[in-house]
């Protein structure tokens, strides 16, 4: 019953801040400068073969077509009624292609190349870090500082070395892209043989700086908790050190899994100038683009996505840590 009250508050808490994210993310691009029906236009009229009675024309059907010519309140009631029916609209800047079709091709490469990166770095991290707390003396020392350098370093700033380095200026890897020019992504041997060549810059330049995070986080929780009074009474007590290393590897967790959930819930845009760097054609890209051309359906479909992987993220989080966590489940027993 306790464990049902705490789940039931956390969810009423973490509805209303779905609420106030869906709110948020149909106004915040209508505040952006500029009109996406003029970009259209214009980009119509370049040739010069469209008269200015015709360019009206056009703008007044695109501006019917999308409902930029309703009040915003509806709008916004007919934004929310195509969410709930699963239906992102129609893209402005690459219209007529429907947005579930644009997200729906980018999303498999950001996935693809960003949650690989986030368990590798987490589990190599992790593992480097709690060897640093407990070797200690020269060992911890320089991975402390390695992971400390590597964990202030954007991920950009790492792409773009490893990118002249690697591509420019010895020719190991491709300078960019996903695939060879004149390849059309397939289920192939050859496809996937020729895309992995890509990969493996991007992919870098996101697990290394993600690894000194993590080490940098788990060896501070680890020296934590070696310090704690409840390893010092199980040494008093006699107790193993490899049962007391479990107590002390299981409560320094604890943050790291919240990282890995909230690293998850954010990795749809995560890597957003990793994959511009790259010219990786993701989500990150895709939502750069549409920035550029204020086209609000893309850009309302991917900023949602993110917001409700990471309010999924944060939320499963408070769940496992109501079960797992003591001092969590002291508190509800402790509350009337």
């Amino acid at each position: 019953m306790k464990l049902g009250r705490y789940i039931a508050r956390k969810s009423i808490w973490y509805l209303v801040a779905l609420v106030a994210a869906v709110s948020l993310n149909f106004l915040l691009p209508r505040l952006v400068p500029g009109n996406p029906v003029d970009v259209i236009v214009s980009n119509l009229s370049r040739g010069g073969s469209v008269t200015s009675e015709q360019q009206q024309k056009v703008y007044e059907s695109y501006v019917a077509e999308f409902g930029l010519d309703q009040p915003l309140w509806q709008q916004f009631f007919t934004y929310l009624g195509k969410v709930f029916t699963g239906d992102l609209g129609t893209s402005f800047a690459y219209y007529p292609a429907s947005v579930n079709e644009l997200v729906g091709q980018a999303l498999p490469w950001s996935i693809a190349i960003q949650l690989p990166a986030i368990l590798v770095g987490w589990i190599l991290g992790n593992i480097i870090g709690a060897i640093a707390a407990f070797r200690g003396g020269n060992w911890d020392r320089s991975v402390f500082t390695t992971s400390l350098f590597l964990s202030a370093m954007p991920y950009y700033c790492l792409s773009i070395i490893l990118l002249y380095v690697f591509a420019v200026a010895v020719g190991f890897f491709p300078v960019g892209g996903a695939y060879s020019l004149g390849l059309t992504p397939e289920l192939s041997i050859s496809f996937l043989w020729d895309a992995l060549s890509y990969y493996w810059l991007p992919f870098l330049s996101l697990v290394i700086v993600f690894i000194g995070g993590q080490a940098v986080g788990m060896r501070s929780m680890a020296i934590y908790e070696l310090g704690g009074d409840y390893v010092n009474y199980a040494r008093a007590m006699g107790i193993r050190d490899n049962k007391i290393t479990q107590y002390i590897f299981r409560n320094a967790m604890l943050p790291q899994i919240t990282g890995l959930a909230l690293a998850i819930g954010t990795l749809v845009g995560g890597a957003l100038i990793t994959e511009l760097v790259f010219s990786y054609p993701g989500v990150g890209t895709l939502l750069f683009n549409a920035i550029a051309a204020n086209d609000y359906p893309v850009i309302q479909a991917i900023t949602l996505i993110i917001t409700v992987a990471v309010l999924v993220a944060n939320f499963a989080v408070e769940i496992v840590y109501g079960i797992v966590d003591p001092r969590i489940r002291a508190a509800q027993s402790g509350e009337k």
